[in-house]
């Protein structure tokens, strides 16, 4: 089997080189990166010229790519995977997508005989690097059974969510549940502060109790440091939670707290904020507050000195 993978970056390429650690398959990879691509082909993987010179070999492709205009354009733009991948193939989407995207994909696909699953993953990079994220798919259910060995090299747990586009939806919901937490604990790490607390005090009570999360873990994290360095960009999370919104338009449902959530995270890339962790939606509160919460994790640590 001949596995090609498109997007080797900071999910990506973790996966991929779990790929071709555990699989023992010949592997190619693509991406615009160069150093993305070397960090596979060190360790065995092959470098394609092209998306469609990948395609042209592949025998199961997948793509781990930053928006749904991406997709498209590899998927059914010129020299993409719809012009040059062999009948047989099949395409697993990792992408946080659009589900109407990911359907006009497949449809397009499905007469040249090649099968598209949307198979978006949780767990971060931490997780993406010890292959143990979680995969919900959303396609043909033989797929899963068929593919099994190959997804479990970089996954600890798939799920399969139902026909095409399924996927894509469940990873929807997974983000906006988790920038929603975040924006909320960044509330109320605010309002702690603001109060007179000792953050780091808070941090710890908050994450030995009911309140603990993921969310308010990568948050408490980013903002005691005030190390913004991120592993998810604010700008995507903002597409993310976009998604969400747009979703929730055409199943005609109302989500007011995601719709407050994509308004934060649109103020903090006003502010500049877009290309540091999604946790930075709390500087715009830190910002209207005219104190942030790392001033004041020092303070309280200089307040305990003897």
């Amino acid at each position: 089997m001949v596995v090609g993978f498109v997007g080797v970056g900071a999910m990506g390429g973790p996966m991929c080189r779990n790929i071709i650690r555990k699989s023992q398959q010949r592997v190619l990879v693509f991406d615009l990166d160069q150093r993305a691509v070397r960090a596979c082909t060190s360790i065995g993987a092959e470098a394609a010229s092209s998306v469609a010179d990948l395609a042209l070999q592949a025998d199961v492709i997948f793509t781990s790519l930053p928006t749904p205009p991406v997709v498209l354009e590899v998927g059914l733009g010129a020299g993409g995977i719809a012009e040059n991948a062999r009948p047989g193939t099949v395409w697993f989407d990792l992408t946080t997508n659009s589900p109407g995207v990911v359907r006009k994909i497949s449809e397009a696909l499905r007469p040249k005989g090649v099968r598209m699953v949307d198979a978006p993953i949780t767990g971060g990079v931490a997780r993406a690097e010890s292959g143990t994220v979680a995969l919900m798919l959303g396609g043909d259910p033989e797929l899963l059974e068929e593919y099994e060995a190959l997804l479990a090299s970089f996954a600890s747990k798939v799920i399969h969510m139902g026909p095409v586009g399924s996927g894509a939806i469940t990873k929807i919901i997974n983000n906006m549940i988790v920038m929603s937490n975040i924006a909320v604990a960044a509330e109320s790490l605010m309002l702690g502060v603001s109060a007179g607390l000792d953050p780091v005090r808070l941090v710890d009570l908050l994450q030995n109790g009911t309140a603990d999360s993921a969310s308010l873990r990568s948050l408490a994290r980013h903002a005691l440091s005030g190390d913004w360095a991120p592993s998810m960009t604010l700008d995507l999370a903002a597409k993310d939670v976009r998604l969400a919104l747009d979703l929730a338009d055409e199943a005609d449902c109302q989500v007011p707290v995601a719709l407050e959530t994509s308004r934060l995270l649109l103020a903090a890339r006003e502010m500049g904020f877009g290309g540091d962790d999604a946790t930075s939606l709390l500087r715009v509160y830190e910002a209207a507050a005219g104190r942030t919460v790392h001033e004041a994790a020092l303070r309280g640590e200089q307040s305990q000195v003897p």
